[in-house]
C-alpha cells in the first residue's frame, strides 16, 4: 500500500515527495495504517495542549515510530521553530514520514522552505507544491520564503 493510500481519510493528505505525507490530524487508526505502509517518523506541528482526542505521542511510540513534536504557533514564528522542523525532515529524508498539524496549513511553511533549500526547487514551484499540500496562510508563506532566502 502506498503512503498516500494509507493516509486515506486524513484531511488534506498529500504526498509532495515520495517519502513524505503531509496532512491534517490523523486518528490513531490512521497512524496505524501509515505505520503498516512504512511510516517510521511522525512530525507533529501541533502544540501539546491542542486537543487530538487521544494521546498521539503514546500511540506513535507504541507503534515503534519516531515521534517529533515541533509546535508551529501563528504569531510566534521563529527561525528556531523552522530549524527544528527542517532538522526533523532532514533526519528522516528518504524514510517514510508523516508531517502534520490540524489541517495541513501549518505544514506548508516548513514544507516550502524544505523544498527550496533541500530539494532546490524554485520558489514558485515550491509555493505551488506547498499550497497543493494545504498551505493557506500568507503568514506561513512569508515566513518560509524569508527563511529560505536568508539560509541559502
Amino acid at each position: 500500500m502506498s503512503l498516500l493510500a494509507a493516509a486515506q481519510g486524513i484531511i488534506n493528505a498529500s504526498s509532495p515527495l515520495p517519502w513524505l505525507v503531509v496532512s491534517g490530524q490523523p486518528s490513531g487508526a490512521q497512524l496505524t495504517a501509515l505505520h503498516v505502509a512504512g511510516v517510521r517518523t511522525v512530525i507533529d506541528l501541533r502544540e501539546s495542549m491542542e486537543e487530538r482526542g487521544y494521546d498521539e505521542a503514546a500511540t506513535v511510540h507504541a507503534l515503534g515510530v519516531h515521534y517529533v513534536n515541533a509546535p508551529i504557533v501563528s504569531g510566534d514564528l521563529s527561525d528556531v521553530a523552522m530549524a527544528t522542523v527542517l532538522a526533523a525532515l532532514r533526519a528522516a529524508n528518504g524514510t517514510p514520514t508523516l508531517l502534520h498539524c490540524n489541517s495541513a496549513n501549518r505544514t506548508g511553511g516548513p514544507l516550502l522552505a524544505y523544498l527550496m533549500l533541500d530539494e532546490k526547487m524554485a520558489e514558485a514551484a515550491a509555493t505551488d507544491a506547498a499550497m497543493r499540500s494545504g498551505l493557506r496562510s500568507a503568514e506561513y508563506l512569508e515566513w518560509a520564503t524569508d527563511f529560505a532566502a536568508r539560509n541559502r
